[in-house]
């Protein structure tokens, strides 16, 4: 049994008793010979049950003999209760084996049979659960396994359905005109996310298993964060091996100097490896999940923060060589100068880590320039040939405007950045 129907589903009824109709209960093969019994326990062996029932009442009432009558009834609610249990465990077979439209065709039955409804209800809402999330609940964590070899793929976390306002309201301090207009997106479930950012030490793998060559790598160049002139600019020979000064990379940072090319290569041969079908979020998953429950203008509340939830630009915050930051979050000091090693800052409301500071990360949409026909159901937003993708989430240079919730930005999808990364998405297969 999988999590899901273990977690959701209460055991079949077990031990259920049925009366099978032997002689012995009184019900001589003789006394079948009224033409309604007989015709009714035809029915009732073709699984016509009501029918049955009622040609037996009318045979009550023809003078047929009352034992036997009462003993065909018995026997009639024998092959319905064994029907229902039948029912039942093909029901859990098939919520088990993920196939939610069997399982609801079987409910039908189930109902048609006259079930209890408190079995009803619990069955309809484990096969609602499958084709909303497969075979898991909202808030696991998955791992899936490499088809060859004993290799990973990045940690998941199911999310939740759900909905929200995206984008900022007009009232929101700091607010563009392209975070508007303000709309309602609908998320019917069926998506997990990155529980982390991906790191150096994934990209790594599938760097040296494909001989991808970055877009930093073909052009030659990338920016880094220089500390002589505290400035970011752009420098010859730093590639995703490289950290936001242009040193050799620890394999648990997030993984930064890739483009929208990239990180799509990447969700692309995990797809290949894992056989699930990875891929970038959409900018509208991408919010719902930053904001986790919450609408108001930053991920953590309405107010700026008073202790570290996420890697920004905090005014206690200090460079490699002692500078601070012109502008940055007043009373805040995270500990981190460039982008912090994955997951070690508090999980928001839906397990995820890093989603509002550390890096930026990509998303699947092309970039445009208002919400106005943007999809309301959660999906990516794309054009076709489209050269700029959506920019979504704080990083570790972010301001309090920069950190908002709705703030997005367009980026070309050959351009990295010392502030951007991505993190995966998966859908989770129903059928």
């Amino acid at each position: 049994m999988n999590r899901a129907s273990a977690q959701i589903l209460w055991p079949v009824i077990i031990g259920l008793s049925v009366f099978l109709w032997q002689p012995s209960l009184g019900m001589q093969e003789a006394e079948l010979e009224h033409p309604r019994l007989i015709q009714a326990l035809e029915l009732a062996e073709a699984q016509d049950y009501e029918r049955a029932r009622d040609l037996v009442a009318l045979a009550r009432l023809e003078g047929a003999d009352a034992t036997a009558a009462s003993a065909l009834e018995e026997r009639i609610s024998a092959l319905k209760a064994e029907h229902i249990v039948r029912i039942e465990n093909q029901i859990q077979q098939a919520i088990e084996s993920n196939q939610p439209t069997k399982a609801r065709d079987l409910l039908v039955q189930l109902v048609a049979l006259g079930s209890a409804q408190g079995q009803v209800v619990t069955y309809r809402r484990a096969i609602d659960n499958l084709e909303r999330y497969g075979s898991y609940v909202p808030g696991e964590v998955i791992i899936d396994p490499f088809l060859v070899g004993d290799q990973l793929a990045p940690e998941l976390v199911v999310i939740p359905e759900g909905q929200f306002m995206m984008g900022s309201s007009a009232n929101e301090r700091g607010r563009l005109d392209h975070e508007g207009p303000r709309h309602r997106v609908v998320l019917d479930g069926g998506l997990a996310l990155g529980r982390f950012e991906v790191t150096v030490g994934q990209f790594r793998l599938f760097v040296e298993e494909t001989g991808h060559r970055t877009d930093a790598e073909r052009a030659g160049r990338a920016k880094i964060y220089d500390p002589r002139t505290r400035r970011i600019t752009d420098q010859p020979g730093i590639n995703w091996r490289m950290d936001y000064q242009g040193q050799r990379a620890e394999e648990n940072l997030p993984v930064i100097h890739v483009s929208w090319r990239d990180a799509q290569a990447y969700v692309d041969w995990l797809s290949e490896k894992t056989g699930e079908p990875y891929r970038l979020p959409s900018e509208a998953e991408f919010e719902y999940a930053l904001r986790a429950g919450s609408q108001w203008a930053y991920p953590w509340g309405a107010d700026l923060p008073t202790e570290p939830h996420e890697n920004l630009a905090g005014d206690g915050d200090q460079s490699p060589t002692q500078a601070r930051w012109a502008v940055s979050f007043p009373d805040y000091a995270d500990g981190h100068w460039g982008p912090a090693p994955v997951g070690q800052f508090p999980a928001n409301a839906m397990g995820l880590h890093d989603m509002g500071g550390n890096v930026m990360e990509w998303t699947a949409d092309c970039w445009h320039d208002s919400y106005v026909r943007a999809p309301a159901d959660g999906s990516a937003w794309v054009n076709r040939g489209c050269r700029q993708h959506v920019v979504r989430g704080g990083s570790w240079a972010s301001t309090p405007v920069l950190a908002r919730s709705a703030h997005r930005l367009p980026m070309p999808a050959n351009q990295s950045d010392v502030r951007v990364g991505f993190r995966v998405a998966r859908d989770l297969s129903h059928e």
